[in-house]
């Protein structure tokens, strides 16, 4: 983890091998995650993965997005890829949308494909888009 620089004897921090090795097959993004205790107002944008734990008050954009058991999200979410395990109140915009038997969902959804579990609860409408990227 920490090298010795041999001109001078100075240590310098160098990634750890599996942080690198996720970065690389990521296209240099990585794994976030807003854990349970956490509260956010605000946007939040990435270029990687989002697993939601917590509450979002905001707009949430990523290339996969996913709300876990329990959390909030209040704002959009617009991801190539968004699975709803929790609860979210606004708008949906995907590639590929799931809506788990525990998510409730209150707003729209645009989507290329919709898959909503028995028991999901969803109340809005959907609007399916032609392999358009949103």
């Amino acid at each position: 983890m920490f090298s010795k620089d041999s001109k001078n004897g100075a240590t310098e921090a160098t990634p750890f091998p599996a942080a690198a090795a996720v970065q690389r097959a990521n296209g240099g993004a990585t794994h976030s995650i807003i854990s349970r205790d956490l509260k956010i107002k605000g946007d939040l944008i990435c270029n990687g993965d989002i697993q939601i734990d917590g509450e979002v008050e905001g707009d949430v954009q990523g290339r996969s997005i996913t709300v876990g058991e329990g959390a909030d999200v209040r704002g959009t979410i617009s991801s190539d890829s968004i699975r709803i395990c929790g609860s979210v109140n606004g708008q949906l915009k995907g590639q590929s949308v799931v809506l788990a038997k525990t998510a409730k969902l209150i707003g729209d959804v645009v989507h290329q494909t919709l898959a909503v579990e028995p028991g999901a609860f969803f109340e809005g409408q959907c609007r399916r888009i032609e392999g358009a990227k949103t």
